[in-house]
């Protein structure tokens, strides 16, 4: 986890614009966020970029969700639970998980994200938001 200089009043939520999972959990997070908590952009997008310059991070591996929220940022599982600790429904539960070390969590993060594209495919650009949902990416 690392701070940010500027908070904001949304979570920014930043994935892997070319992966079927990624663009699929992104799907998933959205119909489960009727209070739009969550704001979305690629980590290709130019935001995506400039994000990740801004924090130090490779600007070239995408194996990572990043989760800017309340000034601090957050990547792999942590991101992960932390999102689902917003969504409505049942899975806040899956936030208990946070107790497991983040090496043994990250573990878990890693293999799937090592293989994402092979197991779940990959598009040929970005995803493009519906207008419904276009104020809802960054």
């Amino acid at each position: 986890m690392q701070s940010t200089s500027n908070s904001q009043e949304h979570d920014i939520l930043l994935f892997d614009g070319v992966c079927n999972l990624c663009n699929s959990s992104v799907n998933f997070i959205i119909d489960r966020d009727p209070k739009k908590h969550f704001k979305f952009a690629a980590l290709q997008s130019d935001f995506g970029q400039a994000k990740l310059k801004e924090l130090g991070f490779s600007q070239e591996e995408f194996d990572s969700l990043v989760l800017l929220s309340n000034g601090k940022v957050y990547r792999k599982s942590s991101a992960a639970l932390r999102i689902a600790k917003k969504l409505k429904g049942l899975w806040p539960l899956l936030y208990i998980f946070i107790a497991i070390p983040p090496f043994i969590r990250n573990g878990v993060y890693d293999i799937i994200g090592k293989n994402r594209y092979k197991w779940f495919g990959k598009q040929d650009s970005c995803r493009m938001p519906t207008p419904e949902l276009k104020q809802r990416f960054i």
